[in-house]
């Protein structure tokens, strides 16, 4: 199912569409995904962990996921863990790409109203716009009038999760990071997952894969909110992953472990040199 709607529509109509005319339950969680637009390619057990994660939480927890809805780079990535689940399960993960208009190729596949679209998802080598992820289950399209270019969705997109994350839920949330700690890196704020209990809002978690310097604002947006969303990182992925995961890790103790960590390869060095 798909929508277009204007880059201002109010998060509170949007959720209504979601709930009443799509028939959505509301989520235990929200899982946020951000990362590169641009395709990358991950290490085959680090796209391993990350595929089996994120299907985990999202089937444990009766999750939604966020992403930007198109075939390239990060959300690939995302495409290619539920295909996998498809191919094994029945379950059906909900799944909302929320992308620009103005960036998506054959949109006039996806022009009507109350109607049933075929949409072509082969993409033309030479076109600068982009298909859409076949795998998501849903999508919002986000129209400012612009024509190849992105921007409209992010807007609407935050202030959709803020939405949601006020919305009163009555089932325990269990927490989903039960992943490598050595591929994963998390940023927490003052909100744990595992505290969330009954009457409380839904948990949003953003999740970040790879990405460029916009994610990293991304990131310091999330959690300079109030309350403060937790980030999780992709460390190994690439690019914004990496430089979050290594600050994370090297900040940790007042700057302590980096130290130590310097200490012990000086000392290594100086050992194969025979000093």
């Amino acid at each position: 199912m798909y929508v277009r709607v204007s880059f201002d529509t109010k998060p509170d109509l949007l959720l209504h569409l979601m709930t009443k005319e799509w028939q959505l339950e509301l989520p235990k969680l929200l899982i946020s995904v951000h990362g590169g637009l641009q395709n990358f390619e991950l290490q085959p057990k680090l796209k391993q962990v990350f595929g089996k994660g994120l299907i985990k939480a999202a089937m444990t927890t009766g999750a939604w996921i966020f992403t930007g809805g198109v075939n390239t780079g990060v959300i690939r990535h995302v495409g290619d863990a539920l295909k996998d689940h498809a191919s094994k399960s029945r379950g059906k993960i909900c799944t909302i790409g929320i992308a620009p208009w103005g960036i998506v190729e054959n949109q006039e596949d996806l022009i009507g109203r109350d109607v049933v679209r075929p949409y072509q998802t082969m993409s033309n080598p030479m076109s600068k716009l982009t298909v859409l992820n076949s795998m998501h289950s849903h999508f919002i399209l986000a129209d400012n009038g612009t024509t190849g270019k992105y921007g409209a969705e992010v807007k609407l997109r935050r202030q959709l999760e803020k939405h949601i994350s006020l919305q009163k839920i009555n089932t325990r949330c269990l927490p989903f990071f039960s992943l490598d700690s050595r591929l994963f890196y998390s940023f927490w704020g003052s909100s744990q997952l595992d505290s969330v209990g009954i009457g409380q809002g839904v948990p949003v978690v953003a999740l970040i894969v790879e990405g460029g310097p916009n994610v990293i604002s991304i990131v310091l947006e999330y959690l300079r909110d109030t309350p403060p969303v937790p980030v999780v990182v992709c460390d190994g992925s690439g690019r914004a992953s990496d430089i979050l995961a290594f600050g994370h890790k090297y900040s940790e103790e007042g700057g302590s472990k980096y130290i130590t960590n310097l200490k012990r390869e000086r000392k290594k060095e100086e050992e194969s040199k025979g000093i």
